[in-house]
């Protein structure tokens, strides 16, 4: 399916892509959350815009959805609900009056017309209903459940005062006087939702190719760019122009020391010659993003105390990939590329090279891999699924690094330097393992300098 992006004028409002057709990816979704639930279910997208809770924010902001709704309906724009009843296979959904001066502003937004079908067109949801029916349709459906009853909400338990937590507020208290209670469907939601379908696999592979692009791009005019920004600039504009989406998160282009903070986002000093500099990148093309993490030369060649330790992060990942399976959780496997880096420091710097190191961190310094979904960190809010067993269709990043103090002889010569190193995959799980959808992307040592010069 091939989207004419002139004849979409909802295109950030309701989330498509060229690769299939989205409408009927979200209604197999809501289909097999009907499948599962035994009660009806009810979820939130955002209440109001990003920042406009702050009485100073009198400027447009990009819209960031609700990941869980936007999963189920591909809508991203505030104040819409979604009710879910599978003893009356009922998909409702319910979205502000339509508000052509708003729309004079802002641009085309969904909202409820009586005896106008837009919205069940576009979203595919035949029953759209004005946002104030919301309570009373869910009251009703309550009163028609058996005593000691229960229906379903999207919240979590350990966050409190996000906007899920302030909706279950209001579901409690609407549903009081009927005396049913309510749980959370988040844990059915991510059983669902972490294992992506083919059509999601295909909006990952092209952000892959739109990824691998742009850095090859960066690579062969690395020598024009003089500080941080330039090279983010013209990083974000090649995953831009090839994409049908935002960036999947704010780029980190960190030079030299800066990339021994990991979430560097200062972005504003000199690149020096003889230096590395860390890119951690990504587009989003459809509702699925890439995640990537390559630790490039400035100069275009890295001295030999950087290639070594650059090739024990790179070594790390290799040994890391020997145990990603389906069956395993990433809390079991998680501190094997950790345990093999230390190793290899003793073995290669220390021993071989009469060196030492002062790390920035004891031992790990952060996860070596999260999920990649609808969100760029994907799994439930605080513990991020960890514990959850890998199964074919999940998609994980790889990502081991390096940060801290180093020196070393080599050949006669002493190099000292503050380093900060990351190599960052995405994995796809299959059944017999793992396949490696950014492995197009350049790594080795070989295939950067050659790129670069």
């Amino acid at each position: 399916m091939v989207v004419n992006a002139c004849s979409r004028p909802y295109s950030q409002v309701f989330i498509e892509s060229s690769l299939y057709n989205a409408k009927n990816l979200y209604k197999k979704r809501r289909k097999a959350m009907l499948k599962e639930l035994d009660s009806f279910f009810v979820i939130a997208g955002m209440p109001i815009e990003p920042g406009s809770e702050e009485a100073f924010v009198q400027t447009w902001n990009k819209m960031v959805q609700e990941p869980a709704f936007l999963y189920l309906t591909g809508i991203n724009q505030p104040g819409c609900y979604l009710l879910l009843d599978p003893k009356a296979n009922d998909e409702i959904l319910f979205v502000p009056p339509k508000d052509p001066f708003k729309e004079f502003w802002n641009g085309k937004r969904l909202g409820y017309l009586e005896d106008n079908n837009e919205v069940a067109r576009i979203t595919g949801i035949k029953d759209v209903r004005h946002v104030d029916e919301l309570m009373d349709t869910v009251v009703a459906r309550a009163r028609k459940l058996p005593k000691g009853s229960y229906a379903y909400a999207y919240f979590f338990e350990k966050f409190k005062e996000d906007h899920n937590d302030r909706f279950r507020h209001q579901l409690l208290k609407a549903l009081k006087p009927t005396g049913i209670k309510l749980k959370s469907a988040a844990a059915l939601h991510w059983s669902l939702r972490l294992p992506l379908e083919p059509e999601r696999i295909k909006d990952a592979e092209a952000a892959q190719a739109v990824t691998d692009h742009a850095f090859r791009t960066i690579l062969a005019n690395m020598s024009s760019f003089k500080n941080e920004r330039a090279l983010g600039l013209a990083l974000d504009y090649e995953m831009q122009r090839a994409s049908d989406g935002d960036l999947a998160f704010p780029t980190i282009v960190a030079g030299g020391e800066n990339a021994c903070c990991l979430h560097y986002v200062k972005k504003d000093e000199p690149l020096k010659a003889g230096k590395l500099v860390l890119l951690d990148f990504g587009i989003r093309i459809g509702t699925l993003h890439s995640d990537i993490s390559r630790t490039i030369p400035v100069s275009g060649k890295f001295n030999p105390l950087q290639k070594m330790l650059y090739e024990i992060v790179l070594d790390s990942a290799t040994e890391y990939q020997k145990v990603v399976r389906p069956g395993v959780s990433l809390k079991e496997i998680g501190n094997i590329p950790w345990d093999f880096i230390m190793r290899e420091l003793e073995a290669r710097l220390v021993k071989g090279c009469k060196g030492k190191f002062k790390l920035l961190y004891d031992k790990r310094p952060h996860g070596v891999s999260h999920f990649i979904g609808e969100q760029i960190h994907e799994g439930e809010p605080g513990t991020r699924s960890l514990e959850t067993v890998l199964r074919p269709g999940m998609l994980i990043s790889c990502e081991p690094g390096l940060y801290g103090e180093f020196e070393a002889t080599i050949d006669g010569k002493k190099y000292r330097e503050k380093i900060g190193i990351r190599i960052e995959d995405d994995l796809l799980i299959t059944k017999d393992g793992f396949r490696n959808i950014s492995q197009n992307i350049p790594k080795t040592v070989a295939d950067l300098e050659k790129l670069m010069t």
